[in-house]
């Protein structure tokens, strides 16, 4: 018969690490009983996964760094250009062209212009372009902020806008911008128009305004102007002249001075009787 005494008598279980083949359980009398090999339950995290991931966003930032950078630089360098510009054209002897005559030199089309001093300029032109096109020449700061104001009350209404450039704002966007409507070029427009204004005495601002100035298909600037519709010179042009080129200048290609129509004339008729009562109004171009 088999005595109790005999039978093995077990200890709470004493586990120890057996290195990396299994555990061993150790018994009252000593016995070392060898365990299997420890299940790791817990499973092995695919780090080779996120390799390829990580590659792609080193080498988006490689790229963004490499061409984002030099783009932002020559983005800042072009939108200062014009501010260098406008301090470049102080000089007198420097005769500006427009964005305009630029691109119908790239497009091969040409274009007349001839620089013309604002001396060389019949004051009766200057009076006709200020009543037609700004009255407030001489007193804004390159943007008539009441005018301004209108437009900006209409658009809101949803109204269809009236213009309120002023001279300074015409100039510059012929040097510097494109035509058409658009508050991202009115946007970048009134701070030319201020920083010109600042710069330049208002001689200056209309003298290049005045050589700049489209009068019809590839014709820019009143020397060419005048001689293209009247066959006469800038420093000849007639009040009545005058005027037709005055009121021609919003859309000279629609507005033909040299062929005007009735509408054009009667417009026409209207600012050269302002232009003769203008002598308030052009003080700071003629003291």
């Amino acid at each position: 018969m088999l005595s109790l005494s005999t039978c093995p008598v077990w200890q709470k279980p004493k586990l120890s690490m057996a290195g990396q083949s299994g555990y061993e359980m150790t018994s009252r009398r000593g016995r070392v009983v060898q365990l299997g090999p420890m299940v790791d339950t817990v499973p092995d995290i695919e780090v080779e996964s996120e390799q390829p991931m990580a590659k792609s966003r080193s080498a988006l930032a490689g790229f963004a760094s490499r061409y984002a950078r030099p783009g932002i630089k020559a983005l800042i360098a072009l939108v200062l250009l014009p501010y260098a510009l406008i301090l470049l054209y102080l000089l007198p002897f420097l005769h500006p062209v427009s964005t305009f005559m630029l691109a119908d030199l790239a497009l091969f089309k040409g274009y007349d212009r001839r620089w013309v001093s604002f001396n060389d300029i019949s004051p009766v032109l200057v009076q006709s372009v200020m009543m037609s096109e700004d009255g407030q020449f001489c007193a804004h700061n390159g943007v008539d902020w009441i005018q301004m104001r209108g437009v900006v009350d209409d658009a809101l209404k949803g109204r269809a806008t009236r213009g309120a450039s002023t001279i300074s704002m015409q100039t510059s966007k012929n040097l510097f911008l494109w035509n058409g409507r658009s508050f991202i070029r009115k946007a970048m427009e009134i701070p030319l128009a201020l920083a010109s204004d600042f710069v330049w005495s208002k001689r200056r601002m209309m003298e290049i305004y005045l050589n700049i100035a489209e009068w019809g298909p590839g014709i820019y600037g009143i020397e060419a102007a005048a001689r293209y519709h009247f066959k006469t010179s800038a420093s000849k042009l007639s009040r009545k002249q005058a005027a037709l080129l005055a009121v021609s200048l919003p859309n000279p290609y629609d507005r033909v001075a040299g062929k005007p129509g009735r509408g054009l004339r009667r417009l026409a008729g209207m600012i050269e009787r302002r232009a003769v009562g203008s002598g308030e109004y052009i003080k700071c171009l003629y003291d």
